[in-house]
């Protein structure tokens, strides 16, 4: 007995090594196509990982939505089928009601603000809020500001009267919408550039790469700056991956992951100066807008806002973010 005891404790430590030394794999999907700035990014972070845990830690990406949408591959994460994931902001509604507020248009007073909130303490609160739902977000990413675009100008909110308008549809934008005098329109990302050309709807809004990416600028000549919302991007990872890793691991991919964000938002930047430049090669004018009055026809927006005791306390916590 005692020679089958010593065996066993001889036996534990290089069973418990052999275990340490095991590859882990993280399946990591999205929605973007390859070229997606990022879908770059994120292969970008997988090789700092893979090269910082001496190939024990893997990420493999599978793009261009092979493992669904985000809504799909956000409940895969808590199954525990999918590791990470990219998510908008407002993809998290469902999941974690505080990310709405990144769906109320105007929330950063300037580019900066949005940096100091997004990168900031307030954006890392937020980013623990889902782990409730099985998993927490580890990264942010610039996304651009969203703005509208059509057939025919828009300069002031009088112009949006009566025009139908693809959205992303939440709750907020089509209030949003609404507020402007327009009808909101829910169609599928996929089926806009036909409903634009068929006369579906007047009018779109996005960033500037989408816009350009999208091909939209054939047929939607006018891009108005107005620049409604700045809704950031998430990369997500199940508690169950996080799990799986020894915790050197752990804080490996976590600073990749925050390397991460300065390389996109560079990358972004460059972007958005390249798609406007070949937006103005294709025939697009960009309409600076009268962005106060837009401001002013959202005070309804903000005031429900502020009403609700989720929201209310989100919004002050970026408001003074100085």
């Amino acid at each position: 007995m005692k020679a089958l005891s010593l065996s066993v404790l001889l036996a534990a430590p290089l069973t418990m090594t052999s275990l340490s030394a095991q590859a882990v794999t993280l399946k990591l999907a999205h929605n973007l196509q390859a070229d997606h700035v990022v879908a770059v990014t994120l292969r970008h972070m997988a090789k700092e990982i893979s090269d910082k845990t001496n190939g024990k830690v893997k990420v493999r990406i599978y793009g261009d939505s092979q493992m669904g949408g985000p809504r799909q591959t956000l409940e895969m994460l808590q199954q525990g089928a999918l590791s990470m994931t990219k998510v908008s902001a407002s993809e998290l509604e469902p999941f974690e009601p505080a990310f709405s507020i990144f769906s109320l248009p105007y929330l950063f007073r300037s580019p900066e603000h949005f940096d100091k909130v997004v990168f900031g303490p307030v954006g890392h609160a937020l980013e623990q809020l889902p782990k409730k739902n099985g998993f927490v977000l580890l990264a942010a990413y610039e996304a651009g500001t969203r703005s509208f675009y059509g057939k025919k100008p828009i300069r002031e909110p009088a112009d949006v009267k009566g025009l139908k308008i693809r959205v992303v549809s939440t709750p907020t934008t089509n209030k949003m919408v609404e507020l402007l005098g327009g009808s909101p329109a829910p169609i599928p990302f996929g089926e806009v550039y036909t409903a634009l050309q068929q006369g579906v709807v007047d009018a779109a809004e996005n960033n500037i790469p989408s816009y350009v990416q999208t091909r939209h600028v054939e047929i939607a000549k006018y891009y108005s700056e107005d620049q409604h919302t700045a809704v950031p991007d998430f990369l997500a990872i199940s508690t169950m991956a996080m799990q799986r890793l020894s915790p050197e691991q752990q804080e490996i991919v976590k600073q990749a992951a925050r390397d991460s964000e300065k390389y996109e938002k560079k990358l972004w930047t460059a972007q958005v100066q390249k798609s406007k430049a070949e937006a103005i090669k294709l025939g697009a004018t960009f309409i600076k807008v009268d962005k106060p009055a837009f401001q002013q026809a959202m005070k309804p927006l903000w005031d429900e806002f502020k009403k609700d005791p989720v929201k209310s306390k989100w919004l002050n916590k970026i408001e003074a973010v100085k």
